[in-house]
């Protein structure tokens, strides 16, 4: 409960003389102002992540690989701003953490597995292995994390409509922010299933996560030009 003020009305008793001298009273409403106790919502909490102790940013790299956007569209201009973040992480020492998935249909060492050669990983950055679409799922993802003291996640990568929001939503109700860069994710056509085209799932993942948030943690939207790690 806080202070304020509010107008409220209270009666009052006035005399009156009739033009015969009858006196006689008569109440009325009339606003007043008086001082009273008000409870109103808290401001939007915005301190970064529910994780203690994790300060730090990292740029998450998911599935650029062969098999996943062999289709994908915008497929280059998407890789090219990776890059653009890679270089930038590099340049500021911001960890950069790898993710590369693996199923019977692309098993590890196939050419499908491999990342897209556009994009080269450097040995002392961390590379998570997977097999479900949430990089967190039965994955050491969480240790190299936690080692490095991060609490925010940039992400980028593949599939809009399958790892990236998978990713996104596991980071979240662990207790990380998680920030998608709105031109460095894609998917492919799935149009055939029923699914929107391509550029409509991106726009459409662009814009729910961009209001996306929960006490102590926030999702948000961002172009490759204005991240800030």
């Amino acid at each position: 409960m806080i202070p304020g003020r509010a107008t409220i009305f209270v009666t009052l008793s006035l005399l009156h003389t009739s033009s015969a001298g009858h006196r006689f009273s008569v109440s009325r409403k009339s606003p007043a102002t008086v001082p009273i106790a008000l409870s109103v919502p808290k401001p939007m909490v915005t301190a970064m992540t529910t994780l203690p102790n994790r300060p730090n940013t990292a740029l998450m790299v998911i599935d650029v690989q062969n098999g996943v956007v062999k289709d994908a569209h915008n497929r280059d201009a998407v890789i090219a701003n990776i890059n653009t973040l890679v270089e930038k992480a590099r340049a500021e020492n911001v960890p950069i953490v790898w993710v590369q998935h693996s199923d019977e249909d692309m098993p590890r060492d196939s050419e499908a597995w491999q990342y897209h050669s556009s994009l080269k990983r450097d040995s002392s950055e961390p590379l998570v292995h997977k097999s479900y679409s949430d990089s967190f799922e039965d994955t050491d993802l969480e240790t190299h994390l936690a080692a490095l003291g991060v609490g925010h996640l940039v992400v980028t990568g593949a599939q809009t409509d399958v790892c990236i929001r998978a990713t996104l939503h596991g980071a979240m109700v662990r207790g990380y922010d998680a920030t998608l860069v709105a031109d460095a994710h894609t998917t492919e056509d799935f149009t055939s299933y029923g699914a929107p085209s391509p550029d409509q799932v991106i726009a459409h993942t662009n814009l729910y996560w961009k209001y996306e948030s929960a006490p102590g943690r926030k999702g948000g939207t961002t172009p490759t030009a204005e991240v800030a790690f």
